[in-house]
This record gives C-alpha cells, structure tokens and sequence, in this order.
C-alpha cells in the first residue's frame, strides 16, 4: 500500500495546480464574458417592424420567390442560401445575365444583430438591405413598381400582406415587402453554438487548444474589432491597419465606405465582419479571395495588428473560431402563389 501513497508535499501540490487551472478558466471567462455575448434563443425585436407570424411567414415565401427579380431565376436564398451558412460561397455572386457582382455576399445569419448592412454599412437595417438587390442591375434587376406589380397579380399574396399588415389601405407595397423579409431574416439566428455553451459555464466543451486560441484572440487584439453578440458586425476599420494586403486579396478599385461617405479617411474601410458561423461562409473577405481559413486567420494578423503569427497560435485561432458556428436554423421551403396572366413575365436571363 506504501507505494500508493501521495506524500502531503505531492497532494498540496496536486491541489494547488487543480485550483490554479480552474482560476485560470474561470479568468478567460470573465474576460471573454466582458467582450462577448451568447446568441440568444428567442428571436430579437427590430425597431420599427413587429416581428408577428404572419408577418414572417410572408417573409419567408418573398425570400425564396425568384419572381422579385426581372429574370424570375433569382431570389434572396440564391446568394444567401440557408443550406450553406447563409450565403452562396462563391467569390462574388452571380446576378441578373450573369453578370458577376462587386464583393463577396455576407451571410444572412445573425444579420440582425450587425450594426448596419453590407461591407460598406450602407444600409441601417434588414429593412433597408433587402430593398438594395432586387433593385441592383448586377442582382435582380427589378423596381419597386415591377414588384409591387409581381405580388399583386397573385391573390394568395395580397391576401398574405392584408393578413401581414392589418388596417392598412393598401398593404401590398414595396416597403411591406422589405418589412416582411426583414422580420424573416430576424428569426435566421444560431444559438447554442459551442462557444455560447462555454460563455454560460459548461467547461468540458471547449479543449485545450480551442481556449487558448480564444486567449489568443483576445490578447492579441483580434477582439477590438471582433467582439459583441455576433463577434463582429459593428465599427469600421480600414482593411490594412498596419499594412494592407495585396491586390490579388484587397483590389484597389474597391475603396469600400469611401463610396457611402465620400470621405478621404474611409479610403479601404469595411465594417468588421461578423465571425458567428466563419467556418462555413468561404471564401472570405469583401473580395473572396481567400478560401482557407487558417490563411485568413494568417492575413488578418500581418494586416490588421502588424505581426506574423506562428503556425501554432493560427492553429489554435483557427479552432476557436470553429466553436463560433450555432445550431442552423431549420426552415421549411415555402409553397409560393401560383402566377398569374397578370404576374409580369420573365426578362434578360
């Protein structure tokens, strides 16, 4: 039995260790619960736009309906596709005539809790986003008038936005419409992911190396502009801090909120992408150049805080940001309206 036996030196020091790795836990999670914020389970208010099942339910049906554009081939979930992250993972979208798009589509994913819409934050709210593509030459090509015109040929959608918009004259209008999707979008949220669980005290589903790259994010900066409910998503920051990439990641034609502001400090500024779900929205960057994640893990530290990270900490970076991606939300594809001899006919596919 002697041989068994821990000696009182070994056992204090045993004890000493077991209390020093949990204060080192506990030490994380307090810093990480200063900065970060779980998903929350229930869908969040939007301002100004009840967010009521009928109003939803209509939302979904406009997401997926491909007759809001002029070509009646393209809808919300043919770039922001709910089976692949909330986005179409293509460098940049294909839109009306093929015509390729400008910059690379964010996912739809927690989008309601970015401070504002698009790389540039050009559009305040989902609202105010959903109106830009169908309206865009390079996307849907469609106007307000064409859509408003596409909805109110078919009775089951008057008959959806009366129920949607109660007491309103005529409720069938193209702001209706960006208030129905928007009320969609909202309840698009991915709660529970691995992370959240650690945030809210479940210590064995984070490992080793998983936490010391959420230390890593923190220490090293990555958390200035990488924090809140959805690990970005708000503030602008100029793309190349420190120094900025090359042409084949950050294309010179593109100044990004330049274009909203017209000011000369916006030159290559973008609002701070959200990292919720990362892993399966590449390629990344408004550019989509990059398809690895560790390389973009690798660009963001010479760019962005000006030092070259070691293969070890963007391996361990690379799995925190894993343990970003929440449950998927499960969304039934909705049986649209039939047209009509009055729904508008297809054009320029």
């Amino acid at each position: 039995m002697g041989r068994f036996r821990m000696t009182t030196t070994a056992l204090c020091a045993a004890c000493v260790l077991t209390v020093s790795t949990a204060f080192a836990a506990d030490n994380l999670r307090d810093q990480a619960k200063d900065m970060f914020k779980p998903i929350p389970s229930i869908v969040p208010a939007v301002e100004g736009n009840a967010v009521t099942g009928e109003r939803i339910e209509l939302g979904r049906s406009l997401f997926f309906d491909p007759r809001l554009s002029k070509s009646g081939l393209i809808s919300c979930n043919t770039c922001h596709n709910l089976g692949m992250g909330g986005d179409d993972n293509l460098e940049t979208s294909i839109g009306h005539g093929w015509q390729k798009g400008p910059r690379n589509a964010p996912t739809v994913l927690n989008a309601v809790f970015n401070e504002a819409q698009f790389w540039d934050g050009r559009a305040e709210d989902l609202k105010a986003q959903a109106k830009g593509p169908v309206q865009a030459g390079v996307e849907m090509a469609s106007t307000p008038e064409r859509v408003v015109t596409t909805l109110k040929s078919m009775p089951a959608y008057v008959e959806a936005f009366t129920a949607a918009f109660t007491g309103e004259a005529d409720p069938v209008t193209f702001d209706n419409m960006a208030k129905a999707i928007e009320a969609f979008e909202a309840t698009l949220i991915t709660p529970a992911s691995r992370f959240d669980q650690w945030l809210e005290g479940n210590d064995v589903v984070l490992d080793e190396t998983e936490k010391k790259g959420l230390a890593l994010f923190i220490d090293k900066g990555c958390a200035a502009c990488h924090n809140g409910v959805n690990v970005g998503g708000h503030g602008y920051y100029p793309f190349g801090v420190v120094e900025q990439p090359g042409a084949d990641i950050l294309p010179p034609g593109d100044k990004g909120r330049f274009a909203v502001t017209k000011t000369a400090t916006d030159d290559y500024v973008f609002r701070a992408g959200p990292l919720r779900n990362i892993e399966l929205t590449a390629p990344y960057f408004h550019s989509g150049k990059v398809w690895d994640l560790e390389q973009a893990v690798a660009v963001m530290g010479s760019s962005q805080l000006g030092e070259t990270l070691s293969e070890e900490e963007v391996t361990a970076i690379t799995a925190f940001l894993k343990t970003l991606t929440g449950e998927q939300p499960k969304v039934e594809y909705p049986i649209l309206p039939v047209s009509t001899a009055g729904t508008p006919k297809p054009e320029g596919m």
